[in-house]
């Protein structure tokens, strides 16, 4: 069994209590039992487990405010030493990152498939760690940070600075995968603390203490660099606002409670990171390869849909709709729940199910067809009123310009429903021009993706597109490539000043430096100069 203290100062620190980590193929197998002895456990308190450990995985200490506190002060108190360690062995992090993911990756799958994650879709988590280490994307970052130039009379250069102390607070439904963007803050020079969440900390604690802490430790980094806390959301927050040494607080999760947070870290001072709900589009024109755009659909049903950055809704050119939504459907009945460990497995248990039973009611009753789905299942897939699971969902809506009055399509589903938007415009350049405009009125901004052979086509979208951090075309939806950010996004998915986001840029800041090359008061331009 995993156990992880606190980690605070450079040292490892218990706690108030433990949070039991359970195995979800057990909690499946039989919810009650699994989560009574979860429960007895932490009851029981202590350092050693008091109880049957039957289908425990690990275990995350607790933290009381003053552990917070003492762990923001340590990062305080690390902040310069490690902002002044020179920026190449700062930028080893990620290379011996990448090398420590891969010698751990089985261990770290297994994490994320025992915290309930499908295989498919912990196998995807961890291509995006990796992706985001590689060498293409590490030299990207290292051009990003120092620029030098060589003018006449002047040294010149364009830096970006760490911001100091930098708060995360991480998604419980991808908790490990979404705090290793806080690597990227480390890479910029800050400091860390990152909260693991109550409900999966499990993979975070690994992350952080079986990988980053010892490569840090490596590179000289001073104590505090980095610290690992866990507990409940709200007061951690309340406190990081309210702490004089917190910078910057980067946030995953709801749109509306992220944007409230948003303007209290600017009222407290504190710069805001915030990485909230997705509503990705999906194009599919008329000439797109049918067996390519199908697969990107199907993405939408990783993690049973509850992935922000999974495509939402769907617009299918008419010339091609009927016949893409028969495969597409054959294609979603032959999709099962199961436990968490199976290779073919994509759904998990829903933690929404009430919602999407509205949205889905709202789509009927504004006249959208339900091609698939619907209903509760167990984790075997047979029909039950009381399953975890609900079946892989596609709802049709005829018209793109009213649209959005459907729910389904206007907010975030973070269930398995797909809407499937066909519009009824047949003139091509109206009906690119319509699309284009739909996309870019979505209040959210997260991904979007076109399939299309037809160059101007995807020439349009690409120029015009001006919504989302990141644009797919002809390419999996939810595929992570070098260079480009895994994250980020306008409007109601980063806020106002969303964008792509690539956290070592977004936690520093730029600053110029000149610097002459001849004495004081006689360089050109100068004051006193000629």
């Amino acid at each position: 069994m995993y156990s992880y203290p606190q980690y605070i100062g450079g040292q490892d620190r218990s706690g108030t209590g433990w949070t039991y980590c359970l195995d979800a193929g057990a909690f499946l197998a039989d919810p009650r039992a699994s989560f009574t002895r979860k429960r007895k456990l932490e009851l029981a308190g202590g350092d050693t487990p008091e109880g049957d450990t039957t289908g425990i995985v690990g275990r995350v200490a607790l933290s009381s405010p003053q552990d917070v506190t003492d762990a923001l002060q340590a990062a305080h108190t690390a902040r310069r030493a490690w902002a002044r360690t020179d920026l190449d062995t700062r930028m080893k992090l990620g290379p011996r990152l990448h090398t420590a993911l891969t010698a751990r990756y089985d261990d770290l799958l297994d994490i994320l498939v025992r915290e309930g994650h499908p295989r498919r879709l912990a196998e995807w988590e961890i291509a995006g760690m990796l992706t985001a280490t590689s060498a293409e994307t590490v030299a990207f970052y290292r051009s990003q940070l120092e620029q030098r130039f060589d003018s006449p009379g002047h040294s010149l250069a364009l830096l970006r600075k760490p911001d100091g102390v930098v708060c995360l607070n991480p998604p419980q439904n991808a908790a490990a995968a979404n705090s290793f963007l806080g690597t990227g803050a480390l890479g910029a020079g800050n400091t860390l603390v990152v909260k693991a969440p109550r409900t999966a900390p499990l993979g975070v604690a690994f992350i952080y203490r079986e990988l980053v802490a010892p490569i840090l430790d490596e590179l000289g980094a001073p104590p505090g660099t980095v610290n690992l806390v866990s507990g409940a959301t709200r007061p951690m927050l309340r406190q990081w606002l309210t702490s004089p040494h917190v910078d910057d607080i980067m946030f995953f999760g709801d749109s509306d409670v992220g944007l409230e947070l948003g303007d209290k870290c600017v009222t407290h001072g504190k710069k805001p990171v915030l990485e909230l709900s997705g509503n990705d589009c999906l194009v599919v024109w008329n000439d797109a390869d049918p067996d390519g755009a199908v697969e990107a659909l199907l993405e939408c049903f990783y993690g049973s849909g509850q992935i922000c950055m999974v495509p939402k809704c769907a617009i299918i050119h008419p010339d091609i709709a009927e016949q893409l939504l028969d495969r597409l459907t054959a294609r979603c009945r032959a999709l099962r729940p199961g436990y968490p460990d199976d290779p073919e497995v994509l759904l998990s248990p829903v933690l929404k199910s009430d919602r999407f039973h509205e949205v889905l009611a709202d789509a009927r009753q504004h006249g959208c067809r339900v091609l698939c789905g619907g209903e509760r299942l167990d984790v075997t897939g047979r029909p039950s009123l009381t399953g975890t699971f609900l079946e892989p969902t596609v709802v049709r809506v005829d018209g793109l310009r009213d649209a959005r009055r459907v729910r389904a399509v206007r907010e975030e589903t973070f269930f398995p429903l797909l809407a499937v938007v066909v519009p009824d415009e047949r003139d091509e350049g109206e009906l690119l021009d319509t699309v284009i405009e739909f996309i870019n009125e979505n209040d959210y901004g997260l991904r979007n993706s076109l399939w299309s052979a037809d160059d101007k086509v995807i020439d349009a979208f690409t120029r015009e597109v001006v919504g989302a951090g990141l644009l797919k075309v002809n390419d999996s939806h939810i595929g992570f490539v070098p260079y480009l950010g895994t994250h980020g996004g306008t409007g109601r998915t980063g806020g106002p000043f969303g964008e792509l986001n690539y956290p070592i840029l977004r936690t520093s800041h730029l600053q110029g430096v000149a610097v002459a090359k001849s004495a004081p008061g006689t360089a050109p331009g100068s004051p006193c100069g000629g």
